[in-house]
């Protein structure tokens, strides 16, 4: 029987290919194998063709039946912890496993696609070029991508951290907080009070690690070239800079073949500064990188990758766009001094990718990392002056702040991009269209001048056919205008649209439980229910995640002046070359008139 899926929303097609969604609506797949996050299947109309991934859940029957192997759900039966009997919290992913019968659902639901997973099949068909072995989600004790990152449950924690959080950060006691001080795990304590776990699986500081950072149940050998060092700058936290800063080009995309031209793809050559040796890699190899990379480093905003698209992917247009959408995804990651220094970064620069053996030793060895996680904060070291210190109240304060800034510039950047996109289309359709009809009118009016033989009038027929000539030169180049300044604005604001995306996690992550764990652990201390030993780690670590914290929104502020004001003087001084060149040609027509 053919597995069948549910559309979650409305989807319309608007490419050959493609086929329309409706909500609540059953769809046959042809084929359990995703092209890039789309799926085909069979519509409720019998249409067949292409939909995405992400739009639909598969239906599953019966619930107890899940194979554990499936590439849709990296669930296994019994991955959840059972909550305490008057809770009333139920995550939606629960939900969706024990929707009763009687909401015409008799059926289980499968979220498909709900968390990162990189793409396979089409012309990133994975599992053909390198092999078989599996993705750090299918490692034992591995926190990989998918539903895995929920299996921490209760007592089974232990199988991904150990009780046994070392942290190295000394803060002076600040008024109304705890200091920090290095602690080992205390083996006698004399009572037996804890801060509490947060019941929410689901929630991102319990899915990052976060909370089993703060709560003492991370541990692991960290080595030298995997510390990570946040130093106080005069803005406050910011990350240590990169000794060895580099730049790298994309350059000269080229679609290439293989199994005798079965499978195309496009290459997109690579020139690190820093090595100068060029490297050919395909969006799947950009693809593997962000998934790595955005489960190492819970913290960072690892900036997204251009959208994928199922049809149409060798269409020069395509290809353009998508070279410069890599091309800034690649400044910010050579301009944030821990994504540039990562291993896996490095062997995606480095490596060449036709060398397949190199290619699956560094592939394999990036997803056996076990700093992720509670362990990825094990890496942070803070540089502190000897008055350096953090109050946690205005840690709050700033982080609440940025949160307001970071909705406002969302909301902002969304409603740029949508007039930036509406006037470009009216430049390239509605603008070309009226100056040419201008243009087309002094050409009607040059033609019935012609009808008269008298030698004087020349010189004006002449002038008026120059002028309708301008016009319709001024229409192509209004055409052509967006390409050489609004769509770069545009370029810009997806990609920041991508990282003001990733920070309400971050900042989730932060507030997550660090001020409530540090007033829990305050309250004990006084209740005397709990040692200050104890108390100061919890202090600490929550210490080393607003450090951490505050680095990353300074890293962001820095690189967004940077950026914009680069990209609001390039569209100035294309918008003075543009009227320039409309005032040329309008000059040009002027002067044909004096010698009429």
């Amino acid at each position: 029987m053919a597995l069948r899926v549910r559309a979650l929303y409305d989807f319309r097609s608007e490419n050959p290919g493609e086929i329309s969604l409706w909500e609540h609506k059953v769809l046959s797949l042809c084929s359990e194998q995703d092209i890039e996050g789309w799926l085909e299947g069979v519509n409720s109309r019998g249409d067949r063709g292409l939909f995405p991934a992400s739009y639909v859940q598969v239906i599953r029957s019966p619930v107890t039946e899940l194979p554990p192997t499936s590439r849709y759900a990296n669930l296994s039966s019994g991955s959840f912890e059972p909550l305490p009997p008057h809770s009333t919290f139920k995550p939606a992913a629960l939900e969706l496993f024990s929707l009763p019968a009687a909401a015409g659902y008799p059926f289980s639901l499968v979220p498909y696609g709900s968390s990162y997973q990189p793409s396979q099949g089409s012309d990133d068909d994975w599992d053909d070029d390198w092999d078989e072995s599996s993705t750090v989600a299918d490692e034992p004790g591995a926190l990989g991508s998918s539903y895995h990152d929920y299996e921490v449950t209760g007592s089974q924690a232990s199988g991904h951290y150990c009780l046994s959080t070392q942290s190295k950060l000394s803060l002076r006691p600040r008024s109304g907080h705890l200091a920090g001080h290095p602690h080992p795990p205390s083996s006698g304590a004399k009572s037996s009070a804890t801060v509490s776990h947060n019941l929410n699986r689901f929630f991102i500081f319990v899915k990052s690690g976060g909370e089993a950072f703060v709560l003492g149940e991370a541990s692991g050998f960290v080595k030298d070239r995997d510390k990570l060092c946040v130093v106080l700058g005069l803005q406050g936290p910011e990350w240590q800079k990169n000794p060895y800063p580099f730049q790298c080009s994309i350059e000269d995309p080229t679609k290439q073949t293989k199994f005798k031209g079965m499978k195309s793809y496009i290459a997109y050559k690579l020139v690190p500064s820093h090595t100068r040796q060029q490297v050919h890699c395909r969006y799947k190899h950009f693809d593997w990188l962000y998934g790595r990379l955005a489960e190492k480093f819970p913290v960072i905003s690892v900036p997204h990758l251009p959208e994928k698209q199922a049809t149409g992917r060798f269409e020069e247009d395509f290809i353009s766009k998508r070279r410069k959408g890599l091309a800034w995804w690649m400044d910010h990651m050579c301009s944030h001094p821990v994504l540039a220094q990562c291993h896996a970064f490095q062997h995606f620069l480095t490596c060449p990718s036709t060398d397949e053996k190199a290619w699956k030793q560094g592939k394999r060895k990036a997803e056996k990392d076990e700093m992720v996680g509670a362990n990825f904060f094990l890496t942070i070291s803070v540089t502190t002056g000897p008055e350096a210190s953090l109050d946690l109240q205005e840690v709050e304060s700033q982080v609440d702040g940025f949160k307001a800034f970071t909705k406002k510039m969302d909301k902002s950047t969304l409603h740029l991009n949508h007039t930036a996109n509406e006037f470009a289309h009216k430049q390239v359709t509605g603008f070309k269209k009226e100056y040419q009809k201008v243009g087309h009118s002094f050409k009607c009016l040059s033609q019935a001048f012609q009808l008269d033989q008298q030698a004087f009038s020349t010189g004006l027929n002449q002038a008026i056919a120059f002028t309708a000539e301008a016009y319709d030169a001024i229409g192509d180049l209004f055409a052509d205008q967006p390409w050489q300044d609004l769509n770069a604005v545009m370029d810009l604001l997806a990609l920041y649209q991508g990282h003001l995306a990733n920070f309400p996690d971050i900042i989730h992550i932060q507030k997550g439980n660090t001020f409530t764990s540090v007033k829990e652990s305050k309250l004990h201390v006084e209740e005397g229910k709990m040692e200050l030993q104890k108390a100061e780690g919890i202090q600490e670590c929550c210490n080393i995640i607003s450090f951490v914290t505050l680095a990353e929104i300074n890293h962001f502020h820095k690189i967004r002046v940077r950026d914009f004001k680069s990209q609001m003087q390039h569209f100035l001084q294309q918008q003075i070359l543009f009227f320039q060149k409309v005032t040329q040609k309008l000059e040009e027509a002027l002067h044909k008139y004096d010698s009429v």
